[in-house]
């Protein structure tokens, strides 16, 4: 149901215990690189008073610290989860709600920087007005909001509707002990379709008017017009993979009455992709792609050479 349930059986107790550690490798290998990776992002960020004062460096920095704050805390669920560790339902529910708040970052601020691109580019006169420091960051304070309240909502409603003893039981911590009751289950399914069909239209109309800008913009604008509409088009795919997690337990699920074997490799591959390597591609879109941010960042593993 969500990016942080992936983890659910990702390590599962099964006879072939190499397999399993090997997986555990990998998920490691993964996980720390790229917060090796977003962490240096973030110290050229902090570096440099100029991406410090610019809007969409703002939310860079902001996705790449909620990349980080979700690696950390599903790797935390993937270890108790290797090691058997099962902790009262009570506990599991507040890292559940804690990492269902941060998956929703990531969407939701690609999508503030698609805006923030499309008023760049058909807006540019406006830009410096509309895309200020005290408005991204009021823009972040949204994002977080926006995050809470469905987390907060699944949270009361399975307080309300769960028996006491319920919360004293031990379990794995995934998402799905917080939706308890069928009902709950559906409608989480339901704003999480609504969710994606209201981002995919923001996302469409940006491009569009980017698309338009290109067409008639002069020969320097229409350069900046198609770098917008090539960072959208990442922007397009980083959401898909986040948002493609909607749809995977529907997947895994099917393929897990056919096969034990078959389901830890879909699972395998579906947190390797979706869970990490989607939150791989804000350091490649603005990291790498982007001149200054670049330059700043081989000065500084260069040791300011």
């Amino acid at each position: 149901m969500d990016q942080n349930s992936s983890s659910k059986d990702l390590i599962l107790i099964d006879s072939d215990h190499n397999a399993k550690s090997m997986r555990m490798t990998i998920v490691q290998v993964f996980v720390w690189f790229f917060i090796c990776v977003d962490m240096l992002m973030l110290f050229t960020f902090f570096s440099k008073q100029a991406f410090r004062s610019d809007a969409r460096y703002i939310l860079f920095a902001h996705t790449l610290m909620a990349d980080c704050l979700l690696l950390l805390l599903t790797d935390l669920v993937v270890l108790l989860g290797y090691f058997t560790v099962l902790l009262p339902v009570g506990r599991c529910i507040v890292l559940c709600i804690l990492m269902g708040i941060v998956v929703k970052n990531t969407p939701y601020t690609i999508t503030a920087m698609c805006l923030e691109r499309y008023v760049a580019i058909c807006m540019p006169l406006r830009h410096a007005s509309i895309s200020t420091t005290g408005r991204t960051m009021a823009a972040i304070a949204v994002i977080w909001a926006c995050s809470s309240v469905r987390a907060f909502m699944d949270l009361i409603i399975v307080t309300v509707t769960a028996p006491p003893e319920y919360f004293d039981r031990p379990a794995s911590c995934h998402y799905e002990i917080v939706l308890v009751a069928r009902w709950h289950n559906l409608m989480y399914a339901i704003l999480n379709q609504m969710e994606f069909g209201i981002i995919v239209i923001i996302v469409l109309f940006c491009y569009t008017k980017i698309m338009l800008a290109a067409r008639s913009a002069s020969s320097e604008s229409k350069e900046s017009a198609s770098k917008g509409r090539r960072t959208l088009l990442f922007h397009s795919l980083q959401l898909i993979l986040c948002m493609a997690d909607l749809w995977v337990p529907f997947i895994a699920a099917a393929v897990k009455e056919q096969s034990i074997s078959l389901f830890l490799h879909v699972r395998f591959i579906n947190f390797i992709i979706i869970t990490i390597i989607s939150r791989a591609l804000s350091p490649l879109i603005y990291g790498l792609r982007d001149k200054t941010f670049c330059l700043a960042l081989k000065y500084y593993l260069s040791c300011k050479a």
